[in-house]
């Protein structure tokens, strides 16, 4: 039987003290940078504090689309380099000119005007302006002629409109006077007509009744046989008939106009 005796502690280390701390991880490998290509369903990134994040609007899409093409267009007809006119240029065939010339030529405006008018006389930056000038005055002129044809198709659309206004309007009158005219001619029929008729006709076959026994009990002598027998059967038929009445009346009273309920 083996015995292993135990390992004597190491120098200089008492048997109460404890081991040392364990050596620290290995630092975290270094993170990719922003600028890395985000993955396929990567979102966003969140707005910053105090900004709220809006969706694109297709009317904010338009706009940006029309001032994208405006600035186009103004960068594409931006002003082109026109040469300035010296403050003492002359057109080549005036500088040998004698002075009574001169002066006919400044007292002729005619004739200043065909000098700047004919390209071989004028000054360069006069044919480069209206080099840039024409095709905007033509578009001018277009966009005119445009706004023209417009206003007169709205004039006519108003003009069209405003007739059949004033035809609906008199449908309407027509339709509220043909309204008019039916409601007077149901008026016997209408249900306040109808209850006043039956509320008299009770009250007329009630007094009909009272006045047929009245007039049976005030006369004189003695009755038939026959007699006393038709008494009793027209009394019978008007009572019916005011029983029926005071029984429409009733429904009608308690809302059961249209049928047993």
């Amino acid at each position: 039987m083996s015995y292993t005796h135990p390992a004597p502690p190491a120098p200089g280390l008492d048997s109460s003290t404890p081991p040392p701390p364990p050596p620290p991880p290995p630092p975290p490998p270094p993170k990719p940078l922003a600028t890395s290509t985000p993955g396929r369903y990567s979102q966003p990134p969140p707005p910053p504090p105090g900004q709220a994040y809006h969706e694109p609007l297709e009317l904010d899409a338009t706009q940006e689309y029309g001032q994208q093409q405006h600035h186009h267009h103004h960068h594409a007809q931006t002003q082109p380099s026109i040469p300035a006119v010296e403050s003492n240029w002359l057109p080549e065939s005036l500088k040998d000119k004698s002075t009574q010339d001169l002066h006919h030529f400044l007292s002729t405006p005619a004739l200043q005007q065909a000098f700047l008018s004919s390209p071989t006389t004028t000054h360069p930056a006069v044919c480069a302006s209206e080099d840039y000038l024409t095709p905007i005055i033509n578009s001018n002129l277009q966009l005119s002629n445009n706004v023209l044809a417009l206003e007169q198709k709205l004039s006519t659309l108003r003009s069209q409109t405003q007739q059949r206004l004033l035809a609906l309007r008199a449908l309407e009158q027509a339709h509220r006077q043909k309204i008019a005219e039916t409601e007077d001619a149901l008026k016997d029929f209408s249900p306040m007509a109808l209850y006043q008729r039956l509320n008299a006709s009770v009250q007329e076959q009630d007094l009909l009744v009272r006045g047929v026994e009245e007039s049976w009990l005030e006369e004189d002598g003695v009755a038939s046989d026959r007699e006393v027998a038709d008494f009793v059967r027209g009394v019978k038929e008007r009572r019916k008939t005011a029983f029926l009445r005071r029984e429409r009346k009733g429904r009608w009273d308690e809302g059961r106009v249209g049928g047993w309920r």
